[in-house]
């Protein structure tokens, strides 16, 4: 054949795939595998083998997705664009209209305009749990319909932490799957599949990628299923496939929730990661314990510091034997009580405005689980749109901030907030050095 023309050329020419192992993982960053044979192609379409198409697997995906089930201590993972879209994935997986969930009332904002808002037009309700501590309230929020117990293992804002084995229990005697929000703890601090909880979703973009470049989100599930429950409660698992093929769970088995929600929903709904973001959030999970820990005894440090201040009313986390879950912390958290909490200042939104505006070290900025240290106002951010009485349930006050602790030298953010609180109140501060 003679010289191809420059356009074909430019498209065709590349050097034959040499044989090498990198140490790092390859980013696959691309839309779509060439097949190497005409059989190939109805292999991957019939069998699921090999690769076609990122929208349905990659393998830089794929190998995030190993270490994330691995560190959960589950058995398989699907990573997704965004901590949301895991949030929905694991969700639609599981619920259809008609069906109901029990969630605790300390959750996320983005997650209970999701559950009140969006699957609410789909015919899907929700019964939140204020005193997450009653066992029996949440059984009495059980209903025939009810197909999902939620709840985050740390909550977001007031650091509220969920005793996972005693409503694991609960939903066990329901038969009911139990999934958790592990985005503040990481499995470094608690693995909640290892308590009894069946599915847990992650925000990947905080602590896990940790560096605030990337987005993404992830669901882990355990693995554990009754055929003949899930059959009962989960029909769409055990219909056959499309020309008489074998259902999720003759094919899964007990990964049948999660193939569902990797081939029925993720797939469909499409709501992929970057490859390039998959490795830097597998980049990011390589040092997770590191800055984990290093974060958590700052946070300890800080909290500390802050509750003996005067200016502070009150500090709500879960590392203080001052919060009302610390006995659930010493028992479940023995490598650190996590980095993010909030603290609320003696006065009013304006104190809490000249605060702010005070800090250097801490960057104000809509994220968390960075390795910078962060601050947040929830009452004129996050949960602006909720009246007072729902701020004040979830324990948001007009002079409350959420602040996320990095790997700075604690003595620095000691004194920065030092600083801030003396800018903000007229209480002389001496600045700790």
């Amino acid at each position: 054949m003679g010289r191809r023309g420059f356009t074909t050329r430019q498209l065709h020419e590349r050097a034959p795939q040499a044989a090498a192992t990198p140490r790092a993982t390859p980013i696959y960053l691309t839309a779509g595998f060439e097949f190497d044979e005409y059989e190939q192609a109805a292999a991957h379409f019939g069998q699921g083998e090999g690769y076609a198409y990122t929208r349905v697997g990659n393998p830089t995906i794929e190998t995030v997705e190993h270490t994330l089930a691995a560190l959960e201590g589950g058995s398989q993972a699907l990573l997704l664009a965004t901590g949301q879209a895991a949030t929905s994935v694991a969700l639609l997986a599981l619920l259809e209209s008609g069906q109901h969930v029990v969630s605790s009332a300390h959750i996320y904002e983005g997650t209970r305009g999701l559950l009140r808002d969006n699957l609410s037009r789909l015919g899907i309700s929700t019964t939140f749990v204020d005193d997450i501590r009653d066992l029996g309230a949440w059984e009495a929020a059980i209903r025939p319909e009810t197909r999902v117990l939620f709840a985050e293992s740390i909550s977001n804002a007031a650091n509220r932490l969920i005793d996972t084995t005693a409503l694991a229990d609960v939903a066990r005697r329901h038969g009911i799957p139990l999934v958790i929000d592990n985005t503040f703890a990481t499995p470094y601090l608690i693995r909640p599949l290892e308590l009894g909880a069946d599915v847990v979703i992650h925000s990947t973009s905080k602590l896990l990628a940790g560096h605030g470049s990337v987005l993404g989100g992830a669901v882990v599930d355990s693995g554990r299923l009754d055929p003949a429950r899930a059959a009962e409660l989960f029909p769409h698992l055990a219909a056959p496939g499309r020309g008489g093929a074998p259902s999720l769970l003759e094919r899964a088995g007990g990964d049948a929730r999660i193939a569902y929600a990797r081939e029925a929903v993720a797939a469909r709904f499409g709501p992929t990661p970057s490859p390039l973001n998959a490795f830097l959030i597998g980049q990011g999970i390589e040092t997770l314990s590191l800055r984990v820990a290093r974060q958590s005894a700052n946070a300890l440090a800080v909290a500390g510091w802050l509750q003996d201040r005067p200016e502070v009313e009150s500090v709500d986390y879960v590392g203080l034997p001052s919060h009302p879950d610390h006995d659930i912390a010493v028992r479940d958290l023995p490598d650190g009580f996590g980095s993010v909490f909030t603290l609320t200042l003696r006065g009013d939104a304006d104190t809490a405005r000249r605060f702010v505006e005070a800090l250097e070290v801490f960057t104000h900025m809509t994220h968390l689980g960075d390795v910078r240290s962060l601050v947040l106002h929830p009452a004129s951010t996050s949960h602006a749109f909720l009246s007072d009485a729902e701020r004040a349930a979830v324990g948001v006050h007009p002079g409350t901030l959420r602040v996320s602790i990095g790997i700075e030298d604690a003595a620095d953010l000691i004194d920065d907030l030092a600083r801030a609180l003396a800018a903000a109140s007229d209480v002389s501060v001496a600045v700790v050095a």
